[in-house]
């Protein structure tokens, strides 16, 4: 399980892996019920490997949060996300204490400890403890690196011309 290929699908609840590259988007299966579904070109997909939190100085990896969590929680299951929003405040400002209170809001942290918790759930907790998480932006399938495009479906769209049909034959007979 690589936490690199972890994504969120806007539109789709949960985090999903992605799975097979297509030609027409490509194939990932989600973390809470393993099913799988065929995503396409025109989705707007997230890696969390490229999310970050905004602080007061810089931004922290959203990776490096799910660690203080992880390291917090000894890699159990972090805060409910159905919580009330103080202790939800409360409890990220004890995970990161110089958040940007102005640009990251409840429904952000709700949707951390939520993601948090479904790979907690999916044993990727402790592969995220294992290894430093360094990405490039791309992703490897079956050791071969894939097309960027592949990943960041929102920044770029192929519009194929449509195929040229037969003329008409016209029978003028005069």
């Amino acid at each position: 399980m690589s936490v690199e290929k972890v994504l969120a699908i806007s539109g789709k609840p949960g985090l999903y892996e992605l799975k097979i590259q297509t030609r027409s988007g490509f194939i990932a299966e989600s973390l809470i019920d393993g099913k799988k579904i065929t995503v396409g070109l025109r989705s707007n997909v997230s890696l969390l490997s490229e999310i970050s939190i905004y602080t007061e100085t810089d931004e922290l990896k959203l990776f490096e949060v799910f660690a203080r969590i992880a390291k917090k929680e000894n890699n159990g299951p972090a805060l409910d996300h159905k919580a009330s929003n103080n202790e939800l405040l409360a409890y990220f400002s004890e995970i990161i204490p110089d958040f940007d209170r102005d640009r990251v809001y409840v429904s952000d942290i709700k949707k951390v400890l939520n993601w948090y918790n479904i790979l907690q759930k999916a044993n990727y907790v402790t592969a995220l403890n294992a290894s430093a998480v360094t990405t490039t932006g791309t992703v490897t399938i079956n050791n071969e690196p894939a097309i960027e495009e592949a990943v960041e479906v929102e920044a770029e769209t192929v519009v194929e011309k449509p195929k040229r049909g037969r003329k008409k034959k016209t029978e003028d007979k005069e």
